[in-house]
Formats: C-alpha cells, structure tokens, sequence
C-alpha cells in the first residue's frame, strides 16, 4: 500500500507560462514605442543605481517605481488592444478608456521621475 504523493508543480506547463510571458515582453518590446523608451530608461536609472554608492533602500526604492512603471505600460498597452478589437471605429467612450488608461501610466511616470530626482540629484550635485 504506496502513498500516493500529488504533483506539486508541472514543471512543463510552468516552462510554458514563462515562454508566454517573455513573448509578451517580447511583443512589447518590439512593438510598443513607450514601452521601448521607458525600458531604455530603466536601464540607465539602472546604471547610474549601482554608479552611485546609493543605500539598499534608495535602490529598493528605484527598483519599485521602475517595476510599477514597466507594468503600468504593460497593463495600458493590454487596454488598448483589447479596445482596439472591441470597436474598430471611433468611439468616444473606448477613447476615455484608453486616455484613462494611459493617464495611470503618466502619473507613475511622473512619480517615478520624482523619486529618481530625490535619490540622484544629491549625487549629481
């Protein structure tokens, strides 16, 4: 009488969620101008990170508005396409979802640039 032990993770479909994310960062990578530039600039917040002797909480901190902008943009991109299928034709209400949207994006953009003021500005100084 052997004990049955239930499969925990399937590590075949696990490897396949990742593929499908990294296609996504991919497809957004190639094909989303925003999200392009705001991963250009990422990676430059990034280099200046580890240029500048910053405490493990400033680089914590940048590390998070650099992840939260990032997703933001994912999300919005997601909202777009999925509005572009929705309605082909212009729809002032699919318009305000998209401003709203894009507006979320803006506002963290905005935050994150702050944030990275207050760190880096008494380094550059």
């Amino acid at each position: 009488m052997g004990i049955k032990i239930k499969k925990f993770i399937d590590v075949r479909k696990q490897a396949g969620s990742f593929q499908n994310a990294f296609r996504g960062l991919k497809t957004a990578f190639c094909e989303e101008q925003s999200f392009k530039i705001q991963v250009i600039t990422a990676l430059l917040v990034l280099v200046l990170m580890f240029y500048f002797p910053l405490h493990y909480i400033e680089r914590a901190i940048i590390l998070l508005a650099i992840i939260f902008v990032l997703g933001l943009e994912l999300i919005n991109s997601q909202v777009e396409r999925i509005m572009d299928v929705v309605q082909f034709d212009h729809n002032p209400k699919i318009k305000a979802i998209k401003d709203l949207s894009a507006s979320a994006v803006l506002i963290a953009a905005v935050g994150a640039l702050a944030i990275g003021f207050f760190i880096f500005l008494p380094y550059l100084l």
